[in-house]
């Protein structure tokens, strides 16, 4: 029989409510054997996360301030989702031994891997299923870096027997013995890497969305969900913060081959997204449009630089990216003329050595005009089709031009896996508006 590794999000496990519709998913699939959960999130719009309410107790013991009342609103949040699941247990020693530590070395990583290890213990309570700390088998190096080889050593000796498990997500431990987390969302990493240890066939991630959504719900009214996407093609649309999924969590499964699956706990009867290695692992029945998805960030700024005779000039190139190298900064894109090149990086990063980066570039190529643009945004159209389909740049930049979109940059990549295109940021939400319709809408009506 296979192995379905499903790991739930603080949505998920908010409340008692949010347990029972868990402990229903998992029961339902007997494949489904070993459980990550994440801390206990918001119940409401206004209320406080578990791991922000731990943050504020480590604060409090490392300024030598009485955090006894704060620590007895985490206490209250446990022990009633434990009262109202109707479980007999009790969690006064691990509650104890968390003040203690806290009090003797109040260290953040330490307070914020609690709210996994309590709900991990409440859940393989409920479950009836194993519980195995984090800290036994996620394993960091003394710098903080994920060892990830001894780490599936170590699961598969732990796990080696069991049936099923419960391990908490978003920490380890370091060879030298301290608690250490991974960045916010780092439960997705544990998931990833338990599936990675475990040979699972499919990784679930169990979150409050039904998957990946071709364009932000913010600008785009209720979005297409992408049923299928290739590993490099949300790797495109991640960095355009276009993400439901911590970034870390693609590669220990993505260099195992297993599928991730995102699914919504709230409508478990939802496909979700899958998210798969190559174009060998769907049929061209999965895709339902040219392209995937469509997404954009702000906070660009764009070099121009214009020289007569600039291609004739050896290396030209090479001497501008060293000034920008000689001072910290890296670029997006670089897109350029025979006489024309423009640099697009970090307006924020730019901020701090902004002059001096200018003064150096006209000591060192004698530019005949330089300027910085400021304001600019960075939409990313992906798409695996786009390739192989023709006519679709021509489509992208039609639907500009229909908006009176004026693109400031034009980009993209040997792979054809998507098209760069720069715009003014106040157009951004215009331009991600009418690509989708332009894609979407009107293949819908096709």
């Amino acid at each position: 029989m296979g192995i379905k590794v499903v790991k739930f999000g603080g949505s998920s496990l908010a409340d008692a409510n949010q347990f029972k519709k868990v402990a229903s998913i998992i029961k339902s699939d007997e494949k489904r054997r070993f459980v990550v959960p994440s801390a206990p999130g918001k119940r409401f719009s206004d209320d406080i996360k578990v791991t922000d309410m731990l943050y504020k107790c480590c604060e409090l013991a490392g300024s030598g301030v009485d955090f006894t009342n704060d620590f007895q609103m985490i206490k209250d949040r446990y022990n009633g989702i434990i009262a109202d699941l109707g479980i007999d247990m009790s969690l006064d020693e691990e509650f104890d031994a968390i003040v203690k530590e806290l009090k003797a070395r109040p260290s953040k990583d330490f307070a914020a891997s609690r709210g996994e290890y309590l709900n991990g213990k409440v859940l393989a309570k409920y479950l009836g299923f194993n519980f195995v700390d984090a800290a036994d088998v996620i394993v960091f190096d003394t710098n903080g870096n994920l060892l990830l080889d001894e780490t599936v050593k170590a699961v598969r000796e732990k796990t080696n027997g069991l049936d099923n498990a419960v391990i908490p997500g978003f920490y380890g431990r370091t060879t030298e013995g301290y608690i250490k987390t991974f960045s916010r969302g780092g439960s997705d990493v544990t998931g990833s890497i338990i599936a990675n240890a475990v040979r699972a066939e499919i990784y679930e991630n169990w979150t409050d969305v039904s998957g990946f959504l071709v364009a932000d719900p913010r600008i785009v009214e209720r979005p297409d969900v992408i049923s299928v996407i290739t590993y490099r093609e949300l790797r495109e649309l991640a960095y355009m913060g276009a993400s439901v999924l911590h970034e870390d969590a693609i590669f220990p499964v993505r260099s195992a081959g297993i599928p991730i699956n995102i699914r919504n706990t709230n409508a478990p009867e939802d496909d979700g997204t899958m998210i798969v290695s190559n174009d060998h692992d769907f049929s061209d029945e999965d895709v339902k449009h040219t392209i995937t998805g469509i997404a954009g960030k702000k906070g660009f700024s764009t070099i121009n630089i214009e020289k007569a005779m600039m291609n004739n000039e050896t290396g030209f190139g090479m001497k501008v990216l060293k000034v920008l190298y000689d001072n910290g900064l890296s670029f997006e894109h670089m897109p350029s003329g025979i006489d024309t090149m423009s640099i697009t990086l970090s307006t924020e990063k730019l901020a701090p050595v902004r002059e001096k980066v200018l003064a150096e570039l006209r000591k060192t190529v004698e530019p005949d005009h330089l300027e910085v643009e400021d304001g600019i945004a960075i939409l990313a159209v992906v798409g695996r089709r786009m390739k192989n389909t023709r006519g679709t740049v021509a489509r992208i930049f039609a639907a500009m031009a229909h908006a009176r979109i004026n693109v400031k940059l034009i980009d993209q990549g040997s792979s054809e896996l998507n098209v760069i295109i720069g715009v003014s940021e106040h157009e951004l939400p215009t331009a991600i508006s009418k690509i989708y319709d332009m894609f979407i809408n009107s293949e819908k009506i096709d």
